[in-house]
């Protein structure tokens, strides 16, 4: 009677798993990450939006129909351009990182 050399396969899926979790808490890591910038985005947006509010004649923008969209999508832009290098979105990343 022949008994069949399993000792492969299962390294395999042992390995397989263990590669499945490093793979897993990675792209945990990156989701995080996502998440912390766009929240550093949110917020910076939001000091812009009180910051962009002035309401002076020579201002940045001229008075017309679509200026409120246009500092809006502005400050959208700039935002976005800003998020992930102020250290806030980093500083949160860590925090909640620890925290699991």
């Amino acid at each position: 009677m022949q008994t069949a050399d399993n000792s492969v396969a299962l390294l395999n899926a042992n390995f397989n798993g263990s590669m499945s979790k490093l793979d897993t808490k990675s792209k945990s890591d990156a989701s995080l990450k996502e998440q912390t910038d766009k929240f550093e985005a949110y917020f910076v947006k939001q000091i812009l939006d009180i910051a962009m509010n002035s309401e002076e004649e020579n201002g940045l923008y001229p008075k017309d129909a679509g200026d409120k969209i246009y500092k809006s999508m502005y400050n959208d832009t700039m935002s976005t351009a800003l998020s992930g290098n102020l250290g806030l979105s980093q500083m949160l990343f860590t925090y909640l990182k620890e925290g699991r």
